[in-house]
């Protein structure tokens, strides 16, 4: 059998990072790509294919995809779109090019990279493209308003995806964390202090104690895992003959899933404002 082929978004850290090296060494061709060139670096210091991609840059985007089709001869058998990051913030105090900075890498980002993706995998006959989405795709938490946002638009355009690329034979699989040990809190940190203005917001109080969550070392959110259990499910994703169209990693996901579908509307909103 040949060597299977992947291109994997947001690999500087967390679960990019950690699916890159274990696919890697499962026997994949891997392609990891990062924004920051440092990061891409690391990433080839570590022996990977790494190459820079920029999810707001569509020259970026090309260019990446370019190289990869450079390396397989023209194919790619998966693709995982990982790239992301979370913007928190009242929506009153986001201004709205904020917004449309965390769409353009968690949504916009996504679909021209996929679009490039889709007629390979078409003209091969076959493939599978795995989103990377978050409970917070179809339940919604206060001060997470843009990520929510970012992440319930994938879970439609995944949906939709799914339906439109069936007869193409194109796999299309949403994975859906709920809280793991990555990178993402720290960043969430910085674009907090970078875009919001907390000594003027009737949200003070409140931001000063996602701060100090932010500020610890790890997560204490109750269930929290680790990336490893999001490559576990990836590689089902990957390999299954028939994957799952939503794979829900941590308690969690499983539990706000159940009771999205049992709760009423504001019995949910109570649990959910005191997480």
């Amino acid at each position: 059998m040949s060597t299977k082929s992947i291109l994997i978004t947001g690999c500087s850290s967390g679960i990019g990072l950690h699916a890159a090296l274990t696919l890697s060494a499962r026997g994949y061709k891997v392609f990891a790509t990062a924004r920051k060139p440092q990061d891409v670096a690391d990433l080839k210091a570590k022996g990977l294919l790494a190459y820079q991609l920029d999810l707001t840059n569509t020259d970026s985007i090309t260019q990446a995809v370019s190289q990869v089709l450079e390396q397989t001869g023209g194919r790619l058998d998966y693709l995982f779109n990982n790239g992301a990051y979370g913007q928190p913030g009242a929506l009153e105090d986001l201004p709205s090019q904020v917004l449309r900075e965390q769409f353009e890498t968690n949504v916009f980002g996504w679909h021209e990279l996929t679009k490039q993706i889709i007629p390979i995998m078409k003209r091969q006959g076959h493939g599978r493209i795995i989103q990377c989405s978050s409970v917070l795709g179809f339940v919604s938490m206060a001060y997470r308003g843009a990520y929510n946002a970012s992440k319930y638009a994938i879970e439609g355009l995944t949906d939709t995806l799914r339906l439109e690329l069936k007869r193409a034979n194109i796999e299309v699989v949403l994975l859906e964390p709920g809280p793991i040990n990555t990178q993402f809190r720290a960043n969430a940190l910085a674009a907090i202090n970078a875009n919001i203005d907390l000594d003027n917001s009737d949200h003070k109080e409140q931001y000063q104690q996602q701060i100090a969550r932010l500020n610890s070392e790890k997560s204490n959110a109750p269930f929290t895992l680790e990336p490893l259990d999001v490559t576990q499910a990836l590689i089902h994703a990957l390999e299954s003959k028939k994957p799952k169209v939503r794979y829900r990693i941590t308690t969690a996901t499983k539990l706000f899933a159940v009771l999205k579908r049992l709760l009423p509307a504001r019995w949910l909103d109570y649990m959910l404002a005191k997480g």
